[in-house]
Formats: structure tokens, sequence, C-alpha cells
């Protein structure tokens, strides 16, 4: 081989293995940044909400326990209830922003789900959906109220026609 032609395939094979010399000497990527959380005022409105209940019924009988944590860097709050009855359910609570309203998806030991949607106004949370009752449409509409005495009222009703309500539950949770 001559050198002219030497010098040709030394400057081609250069040019071929510089892109992998470069970029074995660039630094790798530095991993995403966390995610700083939900800390928007409207992220926090359910707060009040977290904590280890007793749950009684209006008239003060203990009716079982509930548990509400705060998850995935506070985005969601976790329900974990144990009726006396055996009854129990996991709700999951995020705060959409872009919808800029609450979602609730409860699930239960009797295969039960309800979707539930709704907005944080007057000192209280009400969210709304739909459940079917042996093949009819049930609105559905839960009110949390965090009360003076550090307890949160939870008042369920349900309305076949949308005008006339009735409670379905009426509990007061009080801090264990």
């Amino acid at each position: 081989m001559k050198l002219r032609q030497f010098l040709a395939v030394l400057a081609t094979a250069a040019v071929a293995i510089a892109p992998g010399v470069a970029a074995a000497q660039t630094p790798p990527p530095s991993p995403p940044p966390k995610p700083a959380g939900c800390k928007s005022t409207e992220a926090r409105q359910f707060d009040f909400w977290v904590g280890e209940w007793d749950v009684a019924d209006a008239k003060g009988k203990i009716v079982g326990r509930n548990r509400i944590v705060a998850t995935h860097d506070g985005c969601v709050l976790q329900e974990s209830w144990t009726g006396n009855g055996g009854f129990t359910g996991t709700s999951l609570n995020a705060y959409d922003a872009e919808r800029k309203e609450w979602h609730q998806t409860w699930v239960d030991n009797g295969g039960g789900v309800l979707k539930l949607d709704g907005t944080f106004g007057g000192g209280r949370m009400v969210l709304r959906g739909e459940s079917l009752v042996e093949g009819k449409k049930v609105a559905q509409r839960i009110t949390w109220a965090p009360l003076p005495d550090g307890r949160v009222r939870q008042l369920w009703e349900s309305s076949e026609d949308g005008a006339t309500w009735t409670v379905a539950f009426d509990g007061y949770y009080a801090k264990r």
C-alpha cells in the first residue's frame, strides 16, 4: 500500500471513529428532576381528611374505622375503610389541575365501584357521581366538612330524580 492510500484509509477511519470517541467523553445525561408534588392550594383542600379515624353514625354509635394517608408526594389521598360488619373499601382521591376539580374512585369488597367528581367550596368538599341500583341510575352526592372540634362530618346522599335526596350515610370522624 502506498503512503497516499494508507493516509486516506487512516483519515477515513479517524472520521468514522471520532463520533464514538466524542460520545464516550460526553458525560451521561442527568436524571430528570423529581416532581415537586402537588403543593398548590387547590391540591391541599382535602388535607383536613388525612388521619386515623373512628367513625360514628349520627347517634354516636361507632360504625367503623377509616385511615386516610397522603401518598405520591402528596398528590393522592388513599382511604382505607373498615366497617364493623366486615365491609371494607378503598378510595383514591386527587385534584385534577387541568379540569380544576377533585376526583374519587371508590372500590369495595362487595364489588362496588363509585366514581365521583367535584369541588371544594364554602369550607367543604362536595363530590358527585352516579351509580346503578337495580339497573336504575341513582345520583350520589357526598359532602365532607371539617367541624370546629376537629372532627369531620361525611354526609352521603342519594337521589333517583335529582331533586329529592335521601341520606345514605351520616358519619362523624373523630381522630384516634
